[in-house]
Formats: structure tokens, sequence, C-alpha cells
């Protein structure tokens, strides 16, 4: 029979301390970088348009913003898959800590009151948390660059009409919606 584990309660509790403040120091970092490929993109957003008004008229031109707009996109789906995966290995991480909670819980009982995560870990879909606002405001940016893109390739063709619009629109709108599953699809973690 083995003997009760030796835990020194102030230790557990230090170092569960420790992960949660560099849990919310990674937090800050990563919604930084976010906020700023949000900046970069809207920025060349506005400057790629105000900087060369002739992209109306010249076809040439017109044909590189598709490209630019389309590259911005596909840039948008890459940082999507970049925010799901960190959530996902987040919620992952919460759980292997847990477990060692559970651990040490089922032979100090005394230290349980401690500890507000056990069971019931934040899910790695949870509505308005940081990750799902800033991967909605990323689905959003990426599906008016997408907009943006339809646009410009609509102008190398016949120019933008009242149908065109509509096409624009609906291109934005699937967009958001397949962004947005696209996300959803990678929170997933991976173990079973």
């Amino acid at each position: 029979m083995a003997g009760k584990p030796k835990l020194n309660s102030d230790e557990m509790l230090q170092s569960e301390f420790k992960y949660i403040t560099q849990n919310a120091f990674q937090a800050n970092e990563d919604r930084s970088r976010f906020s700023s490929y949000y900046f970069v993109t809207v920025g060349s957003f506005v400057a790629a348009i105000l900087g060369s008004p002739s992209a109306l008229s010249d076809k040439t031109i017109a044909l590189a913003f598709f490209i630019l707009f389309a590259t911005l996109t596909a840039m948008g789906s890459f940082t999507l898959a970049q925010l799901a995966r960190l959530r996902a290995a987040w919620h992952e991480a919460v759980e292997a800590m847990n477990q060692i909670k559970s651990y040490y819980i089922n032979n100090n009982k005394e230290i349980k009151p401690a500890f507000k995560w056990l069971k019931n870990i934040p899910p790695t879909d949870k509505p308005y948390s940081i990750a799902n606002l800033i991967a909605m405001e990323v689905a959003m940016l990426s599906s008016l660059t997408a907009g943006a893109g339809v646009y410009f390739l609509l102008t190398t063709f016949n120019g933008v009409n009242s149908f065109s619009w509509l096409i624009i629109l609906l291109s934005s709108i699937v967009n958001y919606i397949l962004q947005m599953m696209w996300y959803k699809k990678l929170l997933v973690d991976d173990h079973a």
C-alpha cells in the first residue's frame, strides 16, 4: 500500500498562480499580435484604395488589387486557424492541469476550495470570449477583403453595376460564414 503523497500546499498554489499569470500574459500577447494583424490589414485595405484612385479605371491595377485582397482573405483564414488551434491548445493544457489538481485533491481534501476550474472548464467555443470575439473580428475583416477582391475582379471585366453589388455583398456574407465554420471546426481538441 502506497503512502499518502507528500504535498507542500504552498508550492502547489504558487505553481498554480504562476500558471495563471503566464496564461494571462500570453493572452495579452496574443491579443496584441492579432490586433496588430487587424490594424495592418485594415491599413493595407485603406492605403491600397486611397493610394491609387486610378484602380477604378485601370484594369491591370484592378487585377493587382484583386490578387492583394485575395491574399489578405487567405491570411484571414490562416489567422483564424491559428486562433482556433491556440484556443484548443489552451483548453488541453487546462485539462492537463485539472488532472494534476484532481490527483492532489484526492490526496489532500482540504485544498479543493482553492481551485475554481475542475470539471467546469470553459468550452473552446465559449460565446463572447475574447478568443471568439477576435475570431469574429478577423472573419469579418476577411469577408470585407473578399468582397473588395470580388469588386476589383468585376472591375477588370465589365465594371461594377447594380447586380455586381449584390454579388459583392453575397461573396462577403458567404466568406464570413465559411470563415466562422472553419474556425469552429478547428476548435476541436485532437485527443479523444
